[in-house]
């Protein structure tokens, strides 16, 4: 498998637990104290971590700096939007579709030759 097949694939599972660790909390631990959030937060980013850090050392054997960086933004999306509007059961917005496209402009520019 290439390797920039294998870092996204590591990044979007690492986003997984960096969208989990960032917002679960807001509607699962809304009843408990802020730094018991922050420490179940911890715990679950460290799986991210684990993701992402090889994730970025691998890709950064093939794609600039700035391309990871892009790759990981819309990797984000795509991964922040079915968690908001499936978990957190928020409305699905025209607005995601606008970010998503100012996002493929990002990528255009970042991986054009």
């Amino acid at each position: 498998m290439p390797v920039p097949v294998i870092t996204a694939l590591l990044l979007v599972c690492s986003n997984v637990f960096m969208t989990f660790a960032w917002y679960a909390h807001l509607r699962d631990l809304q009843g408990r104290t802020w730094y018991f959030a922050a420490l179940v937060s911890w715990g679950i980013a460290l799986f991210e971590y684990l993701l992402q850090v090889p994730a970025n050392r691998m890709g950064y054997a093939v794609l600039s700096l700035a391309q990871l960086k892009i790759l990981q933004e819309v990797i984000t999306l795509s991964v922040f939007i079915p968690f908001a509007v499936y978990y957190m059961r928020q409305p699905l917005k025209l607005d995601y579709l606008w970010a998503g496209l100012c996002l493929v402009g990002a990528v255009y520019f970042m991986f054009r030759s």
